[in-house]
């Protein structure tokens, strides 16, 4: 299956914090920038961090996600991610452990045995998106019903 890349440009309340947390953290490598936003490649996808500040009653909304019952855990909505394959989502699983990452939901199974299984975790960047990052453990079932 070959995929086109995706664009996708989300608000970030502060420029440089959200630049490390991509940049540093996940180690997208950066693109073009300004004074007002950074293009990163995510997964060889195209994210763009626009700076937006928001007054602090619009920030706490944005932070607290509404959430959707799934498989016993309530994820948050929206939210965006990306599949990696299993050995790499359990390499950035660790390697977010150990930095002491503050989980929305940790990294564990979802669905387990049953049609989709997938390893998932939640996490939020500094201005509160809410991200996802996921595995299949058969790639044949990412659509699978």
């Amino acid at each position: 299956m070959s995929l086109q890349p995706f664009h996708l440009a989300i608000p970030v309340t502060d420029l440089a914090e959200s630049r490390h947390f991509y940049g540093t953290v996940f180690g997208c490598a950066e693109g073009r920038s300004s004074a007002q936003w950074v293009d990163f490649n995510f997964f060889g996808h195209q994210l763009v961090i626009h700076l937006a500040p928001v007054n602090s009653a619009k920030k706490e909304l944005h932070q607290n996600h509404q959430t959707s019952h799934v498989d016993g855990h309530g994820v948050p909505v929206p939210h965006f991610g990306i599949v990696l394959s299993w050995d790499a989502w359990h390499d950035l699983a660790e390697r977010l452990t150990a930095l002491k990452t503050q989980f929305v939901l940790a990294p564990g199974i979802r669905f387990q045995g049953q049609v989709g299984e997938q390893a998932t975790f939640f996490l939020l960047d500094p201005s509160g998106n809410a991200l996802e990052f996921k595995a299949f453990k058969d790639m044949g079932q990412l659509f699978a019903s």
